[in-house]
């Protein structure tokens, strides 16, 4: 069996899960077969959300990114994919995994959609109500 050059993570947000793979390299970051930049739609705030586990411990440029996500929004899917890079970082340096936890950015945020109830229109929406 070939040896285990790269480290994998997984990271969730909301209804998208993102399977991360990270590797020594050149910076080089690739969404679903695309680069980042093109997958986000040249998005800047998307991309320095991907960006932010790299720029909080100093080392960007320095791994490359292969990422397959689905499920969800672009915004969900770039929560989860900082995620899993996050987690992959962890797993590759536990030094770093003080450095992750005081950015916040090794806790999966657990907001999910809330279900909609019989008898209203929504989650919480209800139908008008008249006084008279």
């Amino acid at each position: 069996m070939a040896d285990k050059n790269y480290f994998y993570a997984l990271g969730r947000r909301k209804s998208a899960t993102a399977r991360v793979r990270l590797s020594t390299g050149k910076g080089n970051i690739t969404i679903n077969g695309k680069p980042a930049e093109e997958y986000l739609e040249k998005s800047r705030h998307l991309t320095n959300a991907l960006n932010r586990p790299f720029r909080v411990l100093e080392i960007e440029n320095k791994f490359d990114v292969s990422v397959v996500v689905s499920g969800g929004g672009h915004a969900g899917q770039v929560d989860a994919i900082a995620l899993g890079i996050s987690k992959a970082l962890a797993a590759l340096n536990v030094d770093y995994k003080g450095t992750l936890r005081r950015a916040e950015l090794l806790g999966r945020d657990p907001r999910e959609k809330e279900r909609k109830k019989f008898g209203l229109k929504g989650a919480r929406k209800q139908r008008q109500f008249t006084k008279r």
